[in-house]
C-alpha cells in the first residue's frame, strides 16, 4: 500500500521551507528549505522592505523537489496541501495574476503614517471596537501607500493579496483569501462580522480588490493542471489550510483553546495567546486577530505580544560578559546566582522601539550594581530574568482583556533551551510549560490534514504531537520570583518617567 502525505509549505522572509507529514503516523518523513542562505531583502529606501513573490514560489518549489526525490514521493502520493506564511504583507496581482510590484512585506515601515492618520480620523473607539487594533503598519495602510505614491499599479490591481494567498494562487490558478488573513490586514470588522466596510471607504479602496473568502480549514481550491506539471503534484489535490506564521506556530503546538499560550524567545520574543471573547487592548500595545479556529459562532482570537529585545540580549551578554564559555556553560553559571540576582535588574529594551511599552523606546539598562557582591553570574541571570519578566509584563495586559493563562507552549528551542528560563517563566506566570518537537511546515501540513478531513479534529492531527518536556510552577519558591517580578517591574516603571 502506498504512502498518503500531507504537505505544509512556511513561506517566511528568510526561506521557504516545506514538509511531507506521514498522514497515518503524523510523523515527518522530509523537510527542506531553500535558500540555504538567507533570503534577500530589497531595501530601495531607509525603512523599506520587500521581496519578489516569485521568489517564494521558486524555494517552494526547489524545497518541493528536494523532499520528493528524498522519499521518492510520488504527486500521487501527496494528498492535500497547507500554508503557512510571513504575515502582514501586500502582494498585488493583475488580471491575469501576475504580480504588478515586488511585495510590501512585514517589517517594511513606510506605511506607519498612513495607518497612525487614520487611527487619528476615524478614533481610537472606532478602530479598536471594530478592527480590534489600530491600522498601524498592516496591510492596509500598505495598500494605503501604494495608492497614493504609485496611483499606475494601483489603477491596475485586480486582486491584493498576503502572501500565503499568494501562494495558494499559483498553486490553484485563483484568488482567494481568509478572515484570519483578511483580520491581520485590518480588513475585518468583528463587531460586523465582515469586510470592514468604513476603513475600505476611509482610503477610498474598492471592495473588488478584496479576493473571494474561503475558509482556514476547508477546501480552498485544487492544485491546476498547470501547477501540478510545474512541480510534479497530482492535478485536483486539495489545498485546505492556510494560516499566518503565529497563528501557524500556535496551531503546530496545538494551541487553540482560550488560555493556551504559544510562544517563541529566538532573537526576539512572541506570545500568542488565545482569547475565547471579542476584545482589545485599548492603548493598542499586543495584536489581536482571528486564530486559524475563530468562526462567528465560536470566538477564537489571537492576542500577539512581541518583545524585540529577548535573545538578542542574551547573545549580547554571551558575547561580552562571557564569550569563552558556551551558552549551556553560560545558563549553568546564571543557576549559581540566586533568584532576583540580590538585586541586579535587566530592562531588556535594547532593540528599537517595543509596541508593549506604547511604541516607546527606552533602551536595555542594568540597574542596582554593587561592586562589592555582584559577579558575571548575577548579571547572566539578571539578563534571562528580565526577558522572562518582559513576557510576563505582557502577558498581564492579555489578563487584563479577560484571558486566562493556564498553559504555555513552546518548541525546545533558543532560550527555552535554558532550564533558568523555563523555571522563571513558570514560577512567574503560574502556567505550567510543555515543550515540543515541531515546525511551522508540519503544522501546515496537519493543518492541511483536518481542512481535507483526513483528521476528525485537532486533537487527532497532533496525537502524535511529541512532548519532550515539562515544567511545572515551583510553588515553594513562588514568593522569590514574585519578588524579584515585582523590583524589575518598579525599576521599568521608574525608568519610563
Amino acid at each position: 500500500m502506498a504512502n498518503r502525505y500531507l504537505l505544509g509549505f512556511d513561506v517566511g522572509s528568510s526561506s521557504v521551507k516545506a514538509s511531507l507529514v506521514n498522514a497515518e503516523t503524523g510523523v515527518c518523513a522530509a523537510a527542506a528549505f531553500f535558500p540555504e542562505k538567507e533570503a534577500p531583502i530589497m531595501a530601495v529606501k531607509a525603512g523599506w522592505a520587500e521581496q519578489d513573490p516569485q521568489m517564494w514560489w521558486d524555494n517552494a518549489k526547489l524545497s518541493l523537489k528536494k523532499i520528493m526525490a528524498e522519499t521518492g514521493t510520488t504527486g500521487e502520493e501527496i494528498i492535500a496541501v497547507g500554508i503557512s506564511y510571513q504575515m502582514h504583507g501586500l502582494v498585488c496581482v493583475d488580471k491575469n495574476l501576475k504580480a504588478l510590484r515586488p511585495a510590501i512585506i512585514w517589517c517594511d515601515s513606510r506605511a506607519v503614517p498612513y495607518g497612525e492618520k487614520a487611527f487619528n480620523d476615524l478614533g481610537a473607539n472606532q478602530c479598536l471596537t471594530h478592527l480590534l487594533n489600530s491600522p498601524g503598519n498592516f496591510t492596509a495602510a500598505k495598500l494605503a501607500w501604494v495608492k497614493e505614491n504609485e496611483p499606475e499599479t494601483y489603477s491596475k490591481i485586480f486582486k491584493i493579496m498576503l502572501p500565503g494567498d499568494y501562494i495558494a494562487m499559483r498553486l490553484s490558478g485563483s484568488a482567494n483569501t481568509t478572515v484570519s488573513g483578511l483580520s491581520e490586514g485590518m480588513f475585518w470588522d468583528f463587531k460586523n462580522n465582515q469586510v470592514a466596510d468604513f476603513l475600505m471607504k476611509y482610503y477610498g479602496f474598492d471592495s473588488s480588490l478584496i479576493a473571494d473568502i474561503v475558509p482556514t480549514f476547508g477546501v480552498q481550491g485544487e492544485v491546476s493542471a498547470e501547477a501540478a506539471a510545474e512541480l510534479g503534484l497530482k492535478a485536483g489535490t486539495p489545498i485546505s489550510y492556510r494560516g499566518g506564521d503565529q497563528p501557524n506556530n500556535a496551531l503546530s503546538l496545538n494551541v487553540l483553546n482560550p488560555g493556551e499560550i504559544a510562544a517563541t524567545a529566538g532573537t526576539s520574543g512572541v506570545v500568542y495567546g488565545v482569547l475565547g471573547e471579542v476584545n482589545y487592548d485599548k492603548k493598542s500595545r499586543v495584536n489581536t486577530f482571528a486564530h486559524v479556529n475563530h468562526s462567528i459562532d465560536q470566538t477564537r482570537l489571537g492576542v500577539l505580544l512581541c518583545i524585540n529585545g529577548t535573545g538578542i540580549l542574551n547573545a549580547w551578554v554571551h558575547r561580552n560578559i562571557t564569550p569563552e564559555i558556551s551558552y549551556a556553560e553560560m545558563n549553568d553559571l546564571a543557576a549559581t546566582a540566586p533568584i532576583g540576582s540580590e538585586g541586579v535588574t535587566i530592562i531588556p529594551f535594547g532593540n528599537g522601539a517595543e509596541r508593549v511599552l506604547g511604541n516607546r523606546e527606552i533602551g536595555c539598562s542594568i540597574n542596582g550594581v554593587n561592586f562589592n557582591k555582584h559577579s558575571k553570574a548575577h548579571l547572566v541571570r539578571a539578563a534571562q530574568e528580565g526577558i522572562v519578566f518582559s513576557f510576563c509584563y505582557g502577558m498581564e495586559i492579555m489578563q487584563q482583556m479577560g484571558m486566562g493563562i493556564q498553559k504555555i507552549h513552546a518548541g525546545k528551542a533558543n532560550m527555552f533551551l535554558s532550564p533558568l528560563f523555563r523555571n522563571t517563566l513558570a514560577g512567574v506566570c503560574g502556567a505550567t510549560i510543555e515543550l515540543y518537537d515541531t515546525d511551522g511546515s508540519v503544522g501546515a501540513a496537519k493543518g492541511a490534514g483536518i481542512g481535507a478531513g483526513v483528521y476528525k479534529n485537532s486533537n487527532e492531527a497532533f496525537a502524535t504531537l511529541e512532548k519532550l518536556q515539562v515544567i511545572e510552577p515551583d510553588i515553594a519558591k513562588k514568593a522569590e520570583y514574585e519578588a524579584a517580578y515585582a523590583t524589575w517591574k518598579a525599576t521599568l516603571e521608574k525608568n519610563m518617567k
